[in-house]
């Protein structure tokens, strides 16, 4: 089971913006595009929407139920949402056969909170759940689209495909899938108002307070805005090792020194 951000998620616009969006393809049973750069947030934004951190472990390690489990089952009845990333050169039985378990697994969980409620509009094949959130899209093969399609078709739910720049034109190449498409939402990288934002709650989380008129923290904030090119993967890897230098030489405060150091300690690559 993989972990994908460290400490709290941080609410952006933009991620208030894919909300809204999934809200949109949820709501009108339709399926939509989410495509952006590596590293912008679309996966941490489907997952928080999804809750997938919490619900995941217990859908991943499936055995006796505890007492504590009733705030998963609560979760996913809230957000009756299934999030699925596909294993890379996979197949459509793969597919499949991964999200036939979790559909079931989801739908006990739901069930289990909602007891005997009728199910509403959403029957078979993937009984309470309105909306399915497939990352990593570049990754379905011909077959697997048309499979997606048509449990679409069938079950009346929201699609959510989440991939990288050009997905929409690859999916253009699908007809009978590209006409069900109802929303596309481009998921930019993070704006220097929202970087500001954004640090200001780093900066927060290890017990310091980002101030604009302090010169020591400006050219620190510029330095990391610089760096990370408002990639928000990239960015919290940056404060992973900003916080391992200033715990291990004690410091009390985030320089433009400390900032080059948790720089050369990352492959970074190109962040835009």
């Amino acid at each position: 089971m993989i972990r994908h951000h460290a400490g709290p998620f941080i609410v952006t616009r933009e991620h208030r913006r894919f909300v809204e969006f999934a809200d949109a393809v949820r709501r009108h049973a339709t399926i939509g595009l989410c495509h952006g750069r590596a590293g912008v947030g679309k996966t941490l934004s489907a997952r928080s929407y999804a809750q997938w951190d919490l619900v995941e472990p217990l859908l991943t390690e499936w055995g006796p139920r505890e007492p504590s489990d009733a705030k998963v089952y609560a979760a996913l009845a809230k957000t009756r949402t299934l999030f699925y990333t596909p294993p890379v050169s996979t197949s459509m039985t793969t597919v499949r056969k991964d999200l036939s378990l979790l559909v079931t697994r989801v739908n006990i969980c739901i069930n289990d909170k909602l007891k005997n409620r009728p199910p509403g509009r959403w029957t078979a094949p993937l009984g309470r759940i309105e909306l399915l959130i497939v990352d990593e899209a570049e990754r379905l093969t011909t077959p697997t689209l048309e499979f997606l399609r048509d449990q679409f078709d069938r079950a009346q739910i929201g699609l959510v495909l989440i991939g990288m720049p050009g997905i929409e034109k690859r999916m253009s190449r699908y007809p009978q899938l590209y006409s069900r498409i109802g929303f596309s939402h481009e998921y930019p990288t993070l704006s220097k108002d929202e970087m500001h934002f954004v640090l200001t709650r780093h900066w927060k989380r290890l017990g310091l307070e980002l101030d604009k008129e302090d010169f020591t923290d400006t050219r620190a904030a510029n330095a990391i805005i610089r760096l990370t090119n408002g990639n928000f993967r990239l960015l919290q890897r940056l404060f992973m090792q900003i916080e391992r230098i200033i715990r291990i030489n004690e410091l009390a405060m985030i320089t433009e020194d400390v900032v080059d150091a948790a720089g050369q300690a990352l492959v970074i690559g190109n962040a835009k």
